[in-house]
């Protein structure tokens, strides 16, 4: 006689899941220590809360990253001040300087809000989008001001003219180099670092759009200031060019750069990380040389007055920007795709071990089954929230469960992986607390998921769990 499902765990050891091609028994998931099962009705035995073993090395990182986010805003007030004393020598009005940082920000403002939905799935810490941003528009561009003097005077003493006096050579040879380079060096810290915080191409996309935006935000600011010299007219038919028609140029060169290094991120040493910032980096470049040069060449053949040479200036640049904005938002929805994909993944090891059912891992491993979550739990009063804070944990469990199998972080990676599992269990306990003394107070539907009128459900002992939506992408 077959053994029910509900018992098939009494009696003997919780099976170990099957090893995914390519693992070993160092990645072995430590399986459950009590019965699951598809309608969480009988989960797992409490155990005591173990210590974080991250809880000092987080603290660390946290005072660390915030004491780099200080300076990086102090390095911010000194690249504003070296672009004011620049618009200063230009005769810049300090009215239409402050025009020119305001109209410099739009474009950052809104491609910062896009990354940020982009990055609901799994969230990065604010620190870092904050430096991302803040390396991009200060840090970037002082050492581009540098770099570009050094490069410029080594040229002329060897060569006997230097690059900017060349209309070619230095908007198509030069400013990529110097500029990818610089911008794409904090996705280079970062993974080095902060490893945990960069775990894939999608981590990388973000943060080389963030830098890229920055250092368009200070640089805007410098072109926008020289063309109000020429007038107001003048100034917005700029912004109109930079800031509404091309405003990703900037964060789409510098996002190659951290897609490749994501890749590597994810499966690599931390060698390989920086090996493959090279094949990013000259993409980067190559596109950038590529958009100066067609731009350059557009803005001499082409007659600077009259309607004619307007159009056909305006027709190339919305040409050649959708083109690669189109394929900026592409990647980014595949990336994050992928991501949801790379999640459900990882944690499907977890439900072979006993830890999930497989329905939390639909749950938690798509769009619509975290909707359908959300949409259940805000029947019972309190349990909203407390899905909310399960759904980060399975998120955050799959990139722990990627840098284990990976071999990042080692014995230590393994130990925070067991807490989390043991912190996952007991969130999902207290959840069920909130709708069983939901559902004893009268509160909720005539069943989780039934969509049906309002009623009180009989109140559920909390040991006994309750019953998910029977399809959670519903």
């Amino acid at each position: 006689m077959s053994t029910p499902p509900e018992n098939r765990f009494q009696g003997r050891a919780p099976y170990a899941p099957p090893m995914a091609p390519g693992r070993n028994d160092r990645t072995a998931v430590a399986t459950y220590g009590g019965q699951v099962d598809d309608a969480w009705s009988t989960q797992a035995i409490m155990r005591m809360p173990q210590p974080d073993p991250e809880a000092r090395s987080r603290t660390a990182r946290t005072i660390v990253i915030w004491v780099i986010v200080g300076l990086l805003v102090l390095l911010m007030g000194i690249t504003l001040l070296v672009v004011g004393v620049q618009l200063i020598a230009l005769q810049v009005p300090a009215r239409e300087g402050l025009l020119a940082v305001l109209l410099s920000a739009v474009p950052l403002t809104w491609i910062t809000a896009v990354i940020v939905w982009f990055d609901r799935w799994k969230p990065q810490p604010i620190p870092f989008i904050v430096a991302a941003v803040l390396w991009g528009a200060a840090v970037a561009v002082l050492a581009t001001f540098l770099l570009s003097f050094i490069a410029d005077r080594v040229v002329a003493t060897t060569v006997g003219v230097p690059f900017t006096a060349d209309p070619i050579l230095a908007p198509v040879v030069s400013a990529p180099i110097i500029e990818e380079f610089t911008k794409g060096l904090f996705l280079v810290v970062l993974v080095l670092g902060f490893r945990k915080y960069f775990e894939g191409p999608l981590d990388g996309w973000m943060y080389g759009t963030l830098a890229g935006a920055g250092f368009a935000f200070t640089e805007n600011i410098l072109y926008l200031g020289r063309a109000s010299t020429e007038g107001l007219a003048a100034l917005g038919m700029l912004f109109v060019l930079r800031g509404v028609l091309s405003p990703l140029i900037h964060s789409a060169f510098t996002a190659a750069a951290g897609m490749s290094i994501g890749l590597a991120a994810r499966r690599g040493a931390w060698w390989t990380a920086l090996i493959m910032w090279i094949p990013g980096l000259c993409v980067g470049m190559l596109l950038h040389g590529m958009w100066n040069g067609v731009s350059t060449i557009v803005s001499a053949r082409v007659p600077q007055q009259g309607t004619l040479g307007l159009v056909v200036t305006i027709g190339v640049v919305v040409v050649m920007s959708a083109v690669l904005s189109c394929a900026w938002f592409t990647v980014g929805l595949v990336l994050r795709h992928q991501e949801a994909k790379h999640t459900r993944t990882m944690l499907t090891d977890y439900a072979k071990a006993g830890w999930m059912t497989p329905r939390e891992v639909q749950m938690l491993g798509t769009w619509k089954g975290r909707r359908a979550g959300r949409r259940w739990a805000k029947k019972y009063p309190g349990a909203k929230k407390e899905m909310a804070r399960l759904v980060r944990m399975g998120a955050h469990l799959a990139g722990v469960r990627e840098r284990v199998v990976s071999g990042i972080g080692g014995d230590k990676e393994k130990e925070t992986e067991t807490y989390l599992l043991e912190k996952f269990t007991r969130q999902r306990k207290l959840l069920q607390h909130r709708v069983n003394t939901a559902g004893a107070a009268g509160h909720g539907s005539g069943g989780p998921g039934s969509g049906g009128p309002r009623s009180a459900p009989p109140r559920v002992p909390v040991q006994a769990g309750f019953t998910p939506p029977d399809r959670w992408s519903r």
